[in-house]
């Protein structure tokens, strides 16, 4: 999983899988979905997300975490 925010657009894109997305669909107020071709998510888009979110930090609980890439 990685997390992406673009602050000129303040939008936060969580990547769930590496798979490419076939399809979208919106599934709450400035939140989209992304699909694969089996219908897996493999992503959300978060819209707005320092309005939503306080992207300022980032905490994990009880999650294997790998510095790096």
């Amino acid at each position: 999983m990685k997390l992406h925010y673009y602050p000129d657009a303040d939008t936060l894109y969580i990547e769930l899988s590496g798979r490419p997305s076939v399809d979208s669909d919106e599934i709450g107020n400035d939140v989209v979905a992304d699909f694969d071709a089996e219908g897996n998510i493999v992503g959300l888009d978060i819209e707005h997300a320092s309005e939503r979110l306080d992207v300022r930090t980032l905490e994990t609980e009880s999650l294997p975490v790998k510095v790096g890439g």
